[in-house]
């Protein structure tokens, strides 16, 4: 089992920026590809970065490329997603995920574990 747990969430306005974190335990952080998904009210989950085991290959959706960016602590079993320029859009709740061998990283039914959430609020 890997437990997830995420922060940094709040309330911005529109240009600002945030960092989400997430702290993984359980088992060793390094062997496992993580992601980032974001899930608006009435919305399904979607895909918004992911970041394999090394750290060497990031992936991201079109819908926020050139604005955040996914990165990895593995000595602090930490995930971040730094969100920059953001936009009303953004808004929603944002969940970290972790899989050994995840085979379709945009697909959500492909991670096998969750974190609980931590919500972005971004006024216009």
């Amino acid at each position: 089992q890997v437990q997830l747990v995420e922060s940094g969430g709040g309330f911005v306005q529109a240009g600002g920026s945030l960092r989400l974190s997430c702290a993984a335990s359980g088992r060793t952080f390094s062997d496992y590809t993580m992601g980032w998904f974001r899930q608006a009210p009435g919305k399904e989950r979607e895909f918004v970065a992911a970041i394999k085991k090394s750290g060497g290959s990031t992936y991201y959706a079109d819908s926020v490329k050139g604005r955040f960016t996914i990165s990895r602590d593995n000595a602090k079993n930490t995930v971040y997603l730094q969100m920059n320029s953001l936009k009303p859009e953004d808004t929603a709740a944002y969940y970290c995920a972790a899989d050994r061998t995840v085979i379709s990283i945009s697909n959500s039914r492909s991670w096998d574990y969750w974190g609980q959430g931590t919500q972005v609020t971004v006024s216009s």
